[in-house]
C-alpha cells in the first residue's frame, strides 16, 4: 500500500485539468510510476463509452454496457507500456454504479472510474505508454493526462488520433 501512496501524493500538486468538470468526449487519466509499479486512474463520462449516461433500459443497451465494462477491465487492451519494460497487468478495478443491474440514474451525468496497476520487471526501460482508448471508445475525442514519475511531473492532452505518452523521468 505504501508504494501506491507515493504516486498519488506526487499527483496532488498538479492543477486539475478538468477541475472536476464532466465533459462529453473527454476523459481524465492519471499515470504514476513508482519503482516497478505503473499505476493508472481513468475517469470517463458514460457518454464516451455508450452514448448515454443513465441506467440501461433495453436489452441492447444492457449488452452495450456489459461490453464496455468488459473492455474497461482489460488493462492490456487499453494501455501498452514499452515492451522492453516487461510490464504486466496485475490489477484492474472499474466502478460504474449506474450500469449495475437495478441501478437508478442519480443525476444528469454519470462517469465510469477505473484504476489499473502494472508490475514492470525493467522499469528503467519504460519510456512511453501507448494509450488505446481512442481505438476502443469511438466517442472519445480527448484525454487530459497527468503524469508523475519519481523526479518529474507533466501534463499532456491527447487528442484523437494521438496515442503515445512520453513518461517523465
Amino acid at each position: 500500500m505504501r508504494r501506491l501512496l507515493l504516486p498519488l501524493f506526487l499527483l496532488a500538486p498538479l492543477p486539475a485539468l478538468c477541475a472536476g468538470a464532466h465533459e462529453h468526449g473527454a476523459a481524465r487519466l492519471d499515470v504514476a510510476l513508482d519503482g516497478t509499479r505503473l499505476s493508472l486512474a481513468l475517469e470517463m463520462p458514460l457518454d464516451a463509452l455508450l452514448g448515454f449516461e443513465r441506467a440501461p433500459r433495453t436489452d441492447a443497451e444492457r449488452q452495450a454496457a456489459a461490453a464496455a465494462l468488459k473492455q474497461l477491465r482489460d488493462a492490456a487492451l487499453l494501455f501498452r507500456p514499452d515492451a522492453a519494460a516487461q510490464c504486466r497487468p496485475v490489477a484492474a478495478n472499474v466502478n460504474a454504479p449506474v450500469l449495475q443491474p437495478g441501478a437508478k440514474t442519480a443525476g444528469e451525468h454519470a462517469d465510469a472510474d477505473a484504476s489499473y496497476d502494472f508490475d514492470c520487471a525493467a522499469p528503467q526501460a519504460l519510456k512511453t505508454l501507448d494509450v488505446a482508448l481512442f481505438d476502443t471508445f469511438r466517442r472519445l475525442q480527448r484525454v487530459d493526462v497527468q503524469l508523475a514519475g519519481a523526479k518529474a511531473q507533466a501534463k499532456v492532452v491527447l487528442k484523437r488520433p494521438a496515442r503515445t505518452l512520453t513518461l517523465p523521468r
